[in-house]
Formats: structure tokens, C-alpha cells, sequence
């Protein structure tokens, strides 16, 4: 855990934002957009699709980044979470969050090992 936490008011953001802007790394690329979530105060992201030039694989060779909040680039690192204690909030933070028919199958998806295993805390640098 860091000793770092992000203010409130991006905390709130992105607890109230249904999209966060990610770019993994510090190569140029366009931003994307995931799913995050809020749990005890802290950001979690995970990776869906898992593809070898997803931005999850892109923090595993480069651990830094940044994060698009209300308008404003915000650099971050992630934090690799092995906690099953944290998966499991992650899994229900999910489900409360994006409770719609449409989302179902993908928070579902995020249950899987493979899924649950990228759970990546967000850090600011």
C-alpha cells in the first residue's frame, strides 16, 4: 500500500465517473477508457481483455502512467494487488457500480482468476 493517496475530490470523480481515462506507460499513445472502481478510499482498475498491448501488460514492462480526472492528467503508478481480501471488495465494488443488464457480463467476466488477478491499485506519483 502506498503512503501516497490521491485527494478527495479525484477520489469522488472517479467513484462517480463511469469511465476513467488510462495511458499505461510513458510512450505516447492515445488514452483509453476503463472501469474503475473505489474501495476503501483507493482506485482499483482491472483488465478485461488481457491482449499483449493492453495497458495492464503495458504497467507490467513500465510501471508508470497517468490518469485522466475531470480534465486534469494525473501521473500515477499501479500497485499489483495479491490481497483476496481486496479482490473480493474489487468484485463487489464492480457490481454495485455497474449494476445494469449490459454490464452484467462483464462484471461477471471480472471474476474470473484471470480477470481478478490484473486488480491494479492506482497510485499517485
Amino acid at each position: 500500500m502506498s503512503s501516497r493517496r490521491f485527494p478527495k475530490q479525484i477520489i469522488d470523480a472517479v467513484r462517480d465517473a463511469k469511465i476513467l481515462g488510462i495511458r499505461a506507460g510513458t510512450k505516447r499513445h492515445r488514452v483509453i477508457g476503463i472501469w474503475a472502481v473505489v474501495v476503501e478510499g483507493r482506485v482499483f482498475v482491472r483488465s478485461y481483455t488481457l491482449k499483449p498491448r493492453s495497458w495492464y501488460r503495458a504497467f507490467l514492462d513500465e510501471p508508470r502512467g497517468m490518469i485522466e480526472v475531470n480534465g486534469k492528467e494525473i501521473k500515477v503508478r499501479p500497485v499489483f494487488t495479491r490481497s483476496e481480501r481486496l479482490k473480493k471488495l474489487v468484485d463487489r465494488a464492480y457490481a454495485e457500480k455497474f449494476p445494469t443488464p449490459g454490464s452484467r457480463v462483464f462484471v461477471e467476466g471480472f471474476k474470473e482468476e484471470k480477470r481478478r488477478d490484473t486488480t491494479t491499485e492506482l497510485v499517485p506519483l
